[in-house]
């Protein structure tokens, strides 16, 4: 069984993580991560590997649009709770397991989302071995997806809710934005915790150390995911549509990468030859 240093444990025990981004304007990382991911998606039922799946919530809508999918997680909670999912649609199995260690065959799945790991593994050479993983057990032409949190999270986050007031939380994001190593040695509610916040340039380099081929760095919330006024027009469809917009009009923005909470890196392991 993977090692999680005991914050970390204490952290996800302390949230409902499927209900992190399932409810009301929270929703806006979900429904961002659909969009992209399926962007790239061949239309037809595929073997999808979920590293860091959690309980569930990915795993959840890739099931019900016709795939199958195996959640990998390190905290058994999670992987107790996406065991009793029950989609209408594909097939989900979880287990729990280790980024950088996958217990799969070459080649053995269409896809690979890494949607959580890159957050908590604060070694770079154990990033990069995770994403070495995902391009191991994906087929040759299948995508891997890895998500990151910003470098400058805490920073807007911290302005938005009014955290970057309080001195001690300003040590904090001074050292995020030094290294990207976030810590939270007090446990301080809602400060999260031991973690690595990535530069944009470091999450693309990172991958490409692993091998992939990178197709794009996508920002997922732009500045909508810190305008908590946007929250009481999140259920309005229109109003909710031109939020949409918003994101998916500077998604790819070099300059505007940062200010997003959330990246999603886009990459593929190339075809036997190199060809794309």
């Amino acid at each position: 069984m993977p090692h999680l240093p005991d914050e970390i444990l204490r952290h996800y025990d302390s949230i409902d993580e499927g209900g992190r981004i399932t409810d009301g304007f929270a929703q806006l990382e979900l429904v961002r991560t659909q969009e992209v991911i399926r962007r790239h998606l061949p239309h037809r039922p595929l073997h999808i590997l979920d590293v860091g799946g959690a309980k569930g919530v990915h795993a959840a809508w890739l099931a019900e649009d016709g795939h199958d999918v195996h959640i990998i997680d390190a905290v058994p909670n999670h992987v107790v709770a996406a065991r009793q999912l029950r989609p209408s649609s594909g097939r989900i199995a979880a287990d729990v397991g280790d980024a950088r260690h996958l217990a799969f065959p070459e080649a053995s799945y269409d896809a690979v989302l890494v949607l959580g790991p890159l957050y908590h593994l604060t070694d770079r050479s154990d990033r990069v071995l995770a994403l070495t993983e995902a391009r191991r057990v994906v087929r040759p032409g299948g995508h891997v997806f890895a998500a990151a949190i910003s470098r400058f999270a805490s920073l807007f986050d911290g302005l938005a809710r009014g955290f970057l007031f309080d001195p001690e939380f300003r040590h904090v994001v001074e050292r995020d934005l030094d290294d990207g190593q976030h810590r939270n040695p007090e446990d301080r509610p809602h400060w999260f915790t031991t973690a690595f916040f990535h530069h944009p340039d470091e999450l693309r380099a990172e991958a490409q150390e692993a091998g992939l081929e990178v197709l794009g760095l996508v920002g997922m919330e732009g500045l909508a995911g810190w305008s908590s006024n946007l929250a009481a027009r999140w259920d309005d469809e229109v109003a909710r549509e031109a939020i949409l917009f918003a994101c998916r009009a500077v998604e790819s923005e070099p300059t505007l990468l940062g200010l997003s909470a959330h990246l999603l890196l886009v990459s593929r392991r190339q075809r036997q030859g190199g060809s794309g």
